[in-house]
């Protein structure tokens, strides 16, 4: 089957001008926390599974992140167990813990990891909790309001936050030519399970790798200004400014705040990217426009 002299030229073109991204991240670490309409849409698993092999083969270290909410949702469901949010985390005992353990670290994990074999991918999964990847602590979570003289500090159970990353094993499998795919699962000091937030837990890891660059895929187009402009290259002042400003609120900022978190420690570029977009992954790493708002230090 023959093409087109137009589109034999419009491929090569875009093959070359693909060069200096892989010349430039060889060997670099880009960490990706995957999650949103990428990880339900068929057609857009392909593509996310398509892209992090071809940029292992390319010479990058991809390392996953996933995140795993409506597939825990359903799980809960199925048992007839109702799930309660508080300050949009969901409130986690025992019992919801065993099945977010179950979901995120055996069912999701899994299908993550066969998905890029599938495509040719070598992938290891894992949790936080092999090799004492993530040590966590239980989250504190305190609600302000009018009424009340002080916070109120409510107990949302097995929910925690990032206290240290050993990466040793995500280096262990690097070295070796695997693709690390983590569920966002920590372990605390008392050996208690902790559910954490993917996003928190990729920008730990980015940071802790010293990552060339962390992707955040979102169901959203990125960071858009007050006329609703998507906003595509943010250095951290401009950031701070828009936060103060209130430009970014809702649920945009902890993301926001996760990026600027990861650049500031030492990850060159931080990239909220539209997950939603085919071969988002692929054109955020290989094209100078991406798809989404890239946060970079000052002068970057």
């Amino acid at each position: 089957m023959s093409i087109s002299s137009s589109t034999a030229t419009e491929t090569a073109r875009v093959l070359a001008d693909a060069l200096p991204y892989i010349q430039h991240f060889h060997d670099k670490t880009i960490v990706v926390k995957y999650g949103g309409a990428a990880m339900v849409d068929e057609a857009l698993q392909s593509g996310f599974a398509k892209d992090v092999v071809l940029m292992k083969l390319v010479g990058m270290n991809p390392v996953i992140v996933h995140g795993g909410g409506p597939q825990i949702g359903d799980a809960l469901s199925r048992i007839g167990k109702e799930t309660q949010f508080v300050e949009g985390m969901r409130v986690t005992d025992r019992e919801t813990m065993d099945v977010v353990e179950m979901v995120l670290g055996g069912l999701v994990n899994k299908q993550i990891v066969n998905l890029i074999g599938s495509h040719g991918g070598r992938a290891v999964g894992l949790t936080g909790k092999d090799g004492n990847l993530i040590r966590a602590r239980k989250l504190t979570v305190r609600r302000h309001a009018p009424e009340l003289d002080a916070p109120e500090i409510i107990d949302i159970g097995h929910v925690g936050e990032v206290t240290s990353i050993d990466s040793g094993v995500v280096d262990m499998l690097v070295q070796g030519d695997f693709i690390p795919v983590i569920a966002p699962i920590g372990i605390g000091e008392d050996g208690q399970s902790y559910n954490i937030n993917a996003d928190l837990v990729a920008g730990k890891i980015a940071e802790t790798l010293q990552a060339e660059k962390l992707i955040l895929l979102t169901n959203t187009p990125g960071v858009m200004d007050t006329q609703g402009t998507l906003l595509t290259t943010l250095d951290i002042g401009e950031v701070e400014k828009l936060i103060a400003e209130g430009v970014i609120q809702g649920g945009m900022l902890p993301k926001v705040r996760c990026a600027l978190d990861a650049v500031r420690n030492g990850v060159t570029t931080a990239t909220i990217s539209d997950g939603r977009v085919a071969h988002a992954v692929l054109l955020e790493t290989f094209t100078s426009e991406g798809v989404g708002t890239m946060i970079r230090r000052e002068g970057g």
